[in-house]
């Protein structure tokens, strides 16, 4: 990091291992490998971006019913006050849940993540609870800490397949569903009207004062970005009745994201024009490309996603211009590493890693990434 030029460096905690049961007691050793962490950083001028919730939460408290259980909030909230009163003195950005869509999408809803579910029934009140958590976290936040924390979104545009009706409809409902479930209530103390359409009797009454809690305000946004999605009706598609059109695979990466540059932009606009004027971050952007598990030489050429980040990062640069407040930009991700469902198969590092040796070698565009800031800097 130190080498790259690196003036912050985002990661996450995971809950269970600094509170292994969900609760009290604390583990220590864990909170112990944080704190080391914190320390170092700061000896190199580098800024700690904490998120305090990244999709593992302990199996103690998946046996209460996890995500589904309305307490959950609490034992966040318990969590994150642990967190605070342990590094905030070090600490001062903060962000509670990254991808609440990815955890109540993958989770509950397809069950390609843990815990496995596939349930229409489910999916509303875990992001729900989500919600109600980040919100809870922000609460402790006000009361132990200082400094700013936000809420982690990843945003996706939507664009229909045709200018047919049915289309246009799917469109509006995939955005509904993936962007606006959770920015309205966010921001407007709501959720979009096509949320019952979507999941018609599914669609749960929630109580109001449960909103005050989740739009209680925060200090920043912090924006996911890798693509966007085109969309078109298809009425034998689980669960909503629409899917998604897949790119052309010269203009897509390994996992099928189209590369969509210009989407970034709209969708920093969107932000800005339709929700909120507060500092936003690009928490998450990059790209994973087919790479040899091992490399011999100094440094792995990577051509694509050196294309990659320099249209991205003149995307953002095109936001700014037009007025957005943008503080930071996160590359998703420094080192290759563990990718959930995909493992270790799926490669978005800046430095490749060899998972047999451990060895780490420079990609090309880490070089890229370095003399980006170099520039930014002026040096």
């Amino acid at each position: 990091m130190r080498e790259l030029g690196l003036s912050a460096y985002r990661f996450s905690v995971s809950w269970s291992r600094v509170l292994p049961d969900g609760h009290v007691p604390i583990n220590h050793a864990g909170i112990g490998f944080y704190d080391r962490l914190v320390d170092a950083l700061l000896e190199y001028d580098i800024e700690p971006f904490v998120t305090l919730y990244h999709w593992d939460l302990p199996g103690a408290l998946d046996d209460k019913g996890g995500w589904l259980n309305r307490d959950v909030a609490e034992w966040f909230a318990d969590y994150a006050r642990v967190l605070y009163l342990s590094l905030a003195d070090r600490v001062t950005r903060w962000a509670t849940i990254n991808e609440p869509w990815v955890v109540s999408d993958a989770g509950y809803l397809h069950g390609t993540h843990a815990p496995g579910h596939r349930s229409t029934l489910e999916a509303p009140y875990v992001s729900h609870n989500l919600l109600r958590a980040h919100g809870a976290a922000v609460q402790s936040f006000r009361a132990e800490a200082n400094g700013s924390i936000g809420l982690v979104l990843n945003l996706e545009p939507k664009d229909p397949a045709s200018d047919k009706r049915e289309d246009v409809r799917a469109t509006r409902l995939s955005d509904a569903y993936m962007n606006r479930q959770f920015l309205d209530p966010l921001f407007k103390g709501r959720y979009p009207e096509e949320m019952s359409s979507l999941y018609r009797s599914a669609w749960p009454e929630f109580p109001e004062r449960d909103f005050d809690l989740i739009s209680a305000p925060i200090d920043f946004l912090g924006v996911n970005y890798y693509t966007r999605g085109i969309v078109r009706h298809d009425p034998e598609a689980y669960p909503f009745g629409y899917s998604a059109v897949a790119p052309e695979p010269e203009s897509s990466t390994a996992l099928g994201w189209e590369i969509h540059p210009v989407s970034l932009t709209r969708t920093l606009q969107r932000v800005k024009n339709e929700y909120t004027e507060l500092p936003l971050y690009i928490t998450e952007n990059g790209a994973a490309f087919e790479e040899p598990s091992s490399v011999s030489s100094d440094t792995l050429a990577d051509p694509r996603r050196v294309e990659y980040l320099r249209d991205h990062i003149r995307a953002a640069r095109i936001a700014m211009e037009r007025g957005v407040d943008l503080r930071g930009y996160f590359v998703w991700s420094l080192l290759d590493n563990f990718e959930w469902t995909e493992g270790y198969s799926k490669r978005f590092g800046l430095v490749h890693v060899d998972f047999q040796s451990q060895r780490r070698t420079p990609k090309s565009s880490a070089l890229f990434y370095r003399d980006q800031i170099l520039c930014s800097r002026g040096t």
